[in-house]
């Protein structure tokens, strides 16, 4: 396989734009159908496919903070209404909003975490893809993705959790880059057990 200056270029600055600074437009129908082809080629031992996406877009965004807000509400009576308006606006004003889930199946050679890895190579990969698309994203997880009520009503089923949720729209705004950890840190080499 040949070189990919542009795509190491890419791979070597990559970075989160935050939902504050995506806005309008999002993909098309078509890039959209782009972006979940891409985000669906990932490592999957055993080919059983242990994630689904949710697509929250147009007036679901809206009504998904709606409810969110009726569920914070229950869980935290203190909640003013700033509160409860961060809730409200939890997939605005990002045109498009896919959530995850790890839907890990019973199998004897693919333990839960391989699964859950491959999940969450689906959600990079939904970075990526909206990268090559001309967009920008940004992957979180907030207080819902491990809610189970809250998790159930945005659309995890028994059994299954959501590892984030996408964010994705055209930037608002140049974002600096953050410092990043130096290589010596983070990687050793193994040298046999000596």
């Amino acid at each position: 396989m040949p070189a990919n200056p542009a795509l190491r270029d890419y791979l070597l600055t990559r970075r989160s734009v935050g939902l504050a600074f995506l806005q309008e437009p999002g993909p098309s129908a078509a890039e959209l159908e782009t972006l979940l082809t891409i985000a669906t080629r990932v490592p999957d031992h055993g080919k059983i496919t242990p994630w689904r996406l949710v697509i929250f877009a147009g007036e679901a965004r809206r009504a998904a903070g709606e409810k969110l807000a009726t569920i914070a509400a229950a869980r935290y009576p203190g909640l003013d209404e700033p509160g409860l308006e961060i809730e409200r606006n939890r997939f605005l004003p990002a045109p498009l909003t896919i959530g995850v889930i790890s839907t890990p199946k019973p199998h004897p050679k693919v333990p839960e975490m391989e699964q859950l890895l491959s999940a969450g190579n689906v959600a990079f990969n939904l970075v990526h893809g909206a990268y090559a698309l001309g967009y920008a994203a940004s992957w979180v997880t907030r207080w819902f993705t491990f809610d189970a009520e809250a998790a159930a009503m945005l659309g995890a089923g028994p059994g299954e959790q959501f590892v984030g949720f996408v964010h994705i729209g055209t930037p608002g705004a140049a974002v600096e880059d953050r410092p990043r950890p130096a290589l010596g840190e983070v990687v050793t080499r193994w040298d046999g057990g000596n």
